[in-house]
């Protein structure tokens, strides 16, 4: 919890570029959006931060004992998908329908494999899906009954209601469908392992109101998710229409490798520049092949952290934000 925390220090930035040499890197981000008003609400935005700094802790637990990025990125992620604050797994936001269909994405940058799953409606863990699409099936990308009958072969754990995903917030949605959603995007989380290997992993309830199986950026390899080891890994939320069309994550990536730009330029070009707010609102995390990390967004607030780990040091640094503000900690 942030009150246990030690060396608190504000920092009025909405990108952190850090020195390198670092053993291990990990960066998180649960969705952004309009959030102007939430770090005025003490209780609320407790719930958020601690949120945020358990997510981190079960990041570095797996990479502080030597495990992988994918290892980290799922087990991160699989926390997210089971938190009813975010649009992933319990909590999802719901169709026009008001059903829930859930998409996932994970890749890893020492090969360039990946795997994603969309319009999921009984896997309780899109991002296993994923995986299992990645590392079992000779394809990238599975939707639909497809992909739920391939989770069902590899025996990851389903469930019988697709109401399973909901919370009493989403079923006023469901009642009412005329509110606009407060749930705000999706959840993602890049990692550079000890192995110097990158990953990066994204999973999302998708669209408030969307219809026909519409499928946004967070299964959309190159879109909303991508890693190379030659140069970044990326998550992105946001507006998922204006994130496919500039294929945002794999653009940092190569803005990066082929331009010579650091990972924090790159993005904060993509999103502030290439992207606006009325034109694909939203963020990114993004942590570079040397431990450099970014996370810009152009809306009212990303829910966002990271924790890296000096080589030679005993010493974690970690901090989270959702506004502006970014509480950095150094812990023992």
């Amino acid at each position: 919890m942030l009150k246990q925390m030690i060396a608190l220090t504000a920092l009025m930035v909405s990108s952190i570029a850090f020195a390198q040499d670092r053993e291990y890197v990990i960066v998180v981000h649960g969705g952004a959006g309009a959030m102007a008003g939430l770090e005025e609400d003490p209780v609320k935005s407790a719930q958020y931060y601690a949120a945020l700094d358990s997510a981190l802790m079960i990041g570095d637990k797996v990479l502080s004992a030597g495990g992988e990025g994918p290892e980290a990125v799922m087990a991160v992620i699989n926390y997210f998908e089971g938190n009813p604050l975010f649009n992933a797994g319990i909590g999802a936001t719901c169709t026009a329908e008001g059903t829930f269909e859930l998409d996932a994405s994970i890749m890893e940058g020492k090969d360039l494999s990946a795997g994603a799953v969309a319009g999921l409606k009984h896997v309780k863990h899109p991002i296993n899906a994923a995986y299992a699409v990645k590392t079992k099936s000779p394809h990238v990308m599975l939707s639909g009954a497809g992909a739920e009958e391939f989770a069902k072969e590899q025996g990851l754990e389903m469930v019988e209601d697709n109401m399973y995903f909901a919370t009493p917030k989403t079923m006023e949605w469901i009642e009412k469908l005329k509110q606009e959603s407060k749930k705000n995007g999706t959840v993602g989380c890049v990692v550079l392992d000890k192995q110097g290997n990158l990953t990066a992993g994204t999973s999302t309830g998708g669209m408030f109101k969307k219809r026909w199986g519409r499928i946004g950026d967070s299964p959309v390899i190159g879109a909303g998710t991508y890693a190379d080891n030659n140069s970044c890994a990326v998550s992105c939320t946001g507006h998922g229409e204006y994130f496919i069309r500039h294929a945002v994550a794999f653009d940092v990536c190569a803005r990066y490798k082929y331009l010579k730009e650091s990972v924090e330029k790159a993005a904060d070009y993509i999103i502030h520049t290439e992207l606006n707010t009325n034109a694909g609102n939203g963020g990114l995390i993004a942590v570079d092949k040397l431990g450099n990390i970014a996370m810009p967004y152009n809306s009212g607030g990303m829910f966002r952290g990271f924790l890296y780990k000096e080589k030679g040091s005993p010493e974690i640094k970690k901090g989270c934000g959702i506004g502006k503000k970014i509480v950095v900690v150094g812990e023992k």
